[in-house]
């Protein structure tokens, strides 16, 4: 049996800062000085002006609540279909951990116990058959998980709105609206892996380094590729590199992550899925200005309520950079699965990456 603890949605003006806060005593964290420099300064009212430029909401019906999902056409399936060459598989995935860290169990303690046939407790001398349960939190720091487009929100006259300006309505049995048993079963498309410390020539991008268009165009020249129509774009950091050199950090607050003036891009280049071995959004985000999620988060807040792009946070990208570099191709098939949570704000990621 699996049980798995869902999160509520986030709305974009709660409290907060556009530096890290200073939640619990924590001290803040400043923001990358490349932020703040005039060609890569955000203000806040940039960000809530992207809340209308880039905006997907009617573009596939006012009833949709699958967003950009809708890119990935039975024709971009069959193209993708076609990257299969080696016949090799990676898991593109980390499921949620045991281990007790500063960057895990932030919506709960990762459970796992034996039980016996008919609901007896685990007793190993008398058992005849293997039986277990787990329990999680969906958005717990390293469990790859793709978030539903309820799990973020706008405030549209006055009232809490998520994707495509359907009411933010929700109770203790999850969202109403835009949950993630209302996405599809999932999408077959072509993924293009950015490998950014292999650009950069560095083992991992040190916390809160920003990912800039420059940085994304310099990749397609360096991969030779082309990000287009209803592509998932996986971004790695290194972040499972810098964990395992140096230990747990507390990744929410301090990440490499894309800077908010790549949202326009994405939305140029009409992505379908945008994926992190972080939290997307570098963190600190360094908008200038403004609270909320929309100053904190505006790369999540984009993505997910403006552009109903749905997001991968802590995907597991190892596997696919070492295979991709030894094919010296960075795009391949990839199979996502959505788990149907009834009301859910997110669903474990287990995708495929297939060469």
């Amino acid at each position: 049996m699996l049980t798995i603890g869902v999160a509520w949605s986030i709305g974009a003006r709660a409290a907060g800062q556009a530096q890290a806060p200073a939640r619990g005593g924590l001290t803040p964290i400043p923001p990358n000085p490349s932020t703040q420099e005039p060609a890569h300064k955000t203000t806040y009212e940039q960000v809530i002006k992207m809340e209308t430029e880039l905006s997907n909401w009617g573009r596939w019906g006012q009833a949709d609540e699958r967003g950009a999902f809708n890119l990935v056409t039975p024709e971009k399936t069959r193209q993708a279909a076609r990257l299969v060459r080696e016949g090799v598989s990676v898991s593109l995935a980390r499921f949620a951990s045991l281990e007790k860290a500063i960057d895990n169990f932030q919506f709960g303690e990762t459970k796992h116990e034996m039980w016996n046939p008919g609901g007896q407790p685990w007793n190993p001398t008398v058992a005849r058959a293997a039986l277990d349960t787990i329990s999680f939190g969906t958005h717990d720091g390293t469990n790859s998980h793709l978030d539903a487009l309820c799990h973020y929100s706008i405030l549209r006259d006055g009232k809490a709105t998520v994707y495509n300006g359907h009411p933010q309505d929700l109770d203790e049995k999850g969202c109403k609206a835009n949950a993630i048993d209302h996405m599809g079963p999932g999408i077959a498309t072509r993924a293009v892996l950015v490998d950014m410390p292999l650009l950069k020539n560095v083992p991992y991008l040190a916390p809160t380094t920003p990912i800039y268009p420059a940085d994304l165009e310099a990749w397609e020249k360096f991969a030779n590729v082309k990000i287009g129509s209803g592509d998932a774009v996986l971004i790695r950091t290194g972040r499972w590199a810098l964990r395992a050199a140096k230990g747990p950090w507390n990744s929410a607050r301090e990440a490499a992550g894309l800077h908010v003036s790549v949202m326009p891009w994405l939305k140029q280049r009409d992505v379908s899925l945008l994926g992190s071995d972080a939290v997307n959004d570098v963190q600190p985000s360094g908008v200038a200005g403004g609270s909320g999620e929309a100053a904190n988060r505006p790369v999540h807040t984009l993505s997910i309520a403006i552009m109903g792009m749905p997001l991968v946070d802590n995907g597991y990208f190892e596997d696919a950079a070492q295979e991709a570099a030894r094919l010296k191709r960075w795009d391949f098939f990839m199979t996502v699965q959505l788990t149907k949570i009834t009301g859910g704000t997110a669903t474990p990621f287990n995708a495929l990456g297939v060469f």
